[in-house]
């Protein structure tokens, strides 16, 4: 007498017909398959899934968490619409988003001061600032030092009357720095000008130079 848990011949061979097919690689490729066609179904407007109105509600929603990437920034007088990631240091968006190649990058790890960008006015180390913080701001770079007709600011003459630089990879943000003080202290003495540059590193070893010159600026200003 065949026990009552031991299946019929028709549905044993049924199972080990399935079983056969079933192989692992089989089993992943269907796994696969049935992935892409869902990703696709939601990237081509959730077919079948709602209405035009909700699909259309879903794909302008953004998501929890997320970051526009297209912002406007406020550099040298203009706004410019600029798509930035968010772990982006404003450096890296006036050099290569912007073109404003003035801003220099030496260490890129906020010690030697050759990025040096004025924010309201105030100098910072722009390889250290994400873009996406200084929105609404003020950003100055050395571009932006230029009159209005093309002229140097007093500044930058003195760097050129004292020979300030020597490679001059430094200068930029040692003039950034240079310009920020003399906006606060139009008459600083030798030991605040040391001071207020004393962020900004020169390889070259010229600082007697540069802060020559930025006595000679507090003169022409």
């Amino acid at each position: 007498m065949k026990s009552d848990n031991q299946p019929a011949p028709a549905i044993a061979e049924a199972i080990h017909s399935v079983a056969e097919k079933l192989t692992r690689r089989n089993f992943i490729k269907g796994v696969i398959a049935g992935g892409a066609t869902v990703s696709a179904g939601y990237m081509f407007g959730l077919s079948g899934c709602s209405s035009g109105t909700d699909t259309a509600a879903v794909a302008t929603t953004p998501a929890s968490g997320a970051i526009e990437r297209l912002i406007s920034l406020n550099v040298n007088g203009m706004v410019r619409r600029v798509d930035v990631l968010p772990q982006e240091t404003l450096a890296m968006t006036l050099r290569y988003r912007l073109g404003l190649t003035g801003t220099k990058l030496g260490c890129d790890r906020g010690e030697c001061g050759a990025c040096t960008t004025l924010l309201d006015g105030v100098p910072v180390y722009s390889c250290s600032t994400l873009t996406h913080t200084v929105r609404g701001r003020q950003i100055t770079t050395i571009e932006g030092l230029e009159g209005p007709n093309g002229e140097l600011h007093p500044v930058q003459q003195a760097f050129i009357d004292e020979l300030g630089p020597q490679c001059g990879f430094c200068t930029p943000g040692q003039v950034m720095s240079a310009v920020a003080l003399l906006k606060v202290n139009p008459d600083p003495t030798r030991e605040e000008a040391r001071q207020a540059l004393a962020g900004n590193l020169c390889r070259c070893g010229a600082y007697d130079n540069y802060l020559n010159s930025v006595m000679r600026a507090a003169r022409l200003s």
